[in-house]
Order: structure tokens, then sequence, then C-alpha cells
């Protein structure tokens, strides 16, 4: 999952817990907003993890012509 999921999943989540007051059924969307937030929000902690454990190597090489 990459950070626009997460941010979408936790944007979504918020809207359905803070904004909306409708009832479906028996789902409760204020327990499915929390839940797409929770998911959202693990989703950030990984890619974030993730991504900041790339390194970069510089590799020099010494059988490059200096006169050219």
């Amino acid at each position: 999952m990459g950070i626009g999921a997460s941010v979408l999943l936790i944007a979504l989540g918020a809207i359905l817990t803070f904004a909306l007051n409708w009832r479906i059924g028996v789902v409760n969307l204020d327990i499915v907003g929390w839940i797409l937030m929770i998911a959202g929000a693990i989703g950030l902690l990984f890619t974030t993890l993730i991504w900041g454990r790339r390194r970069t190597d510089v590799v020099e090489r010494t059988d490059v012509d200096p006169r050219i």
C-alpha cells in the first residue's frame, strides 16, 4: 500500500466517522470509519518504514578515461 492509498483510507474513515450520521441496516458506519482509519495508519507506518530503509550506494568507477 502506498502513501496515497493510506491517506485515502484515513480520509474516508474520518468522513464516515465524523461527518456522516447514516445508519445502513446493522452496519455501524462509525466502526467502519475507525477500522479504515486504523488500516490507513498501519499502511502509512509500514510504507514509511519500507521506503525509509532504502539506501543509495555510491560507486566510484576507476576505469574511466579522465581525458574525455
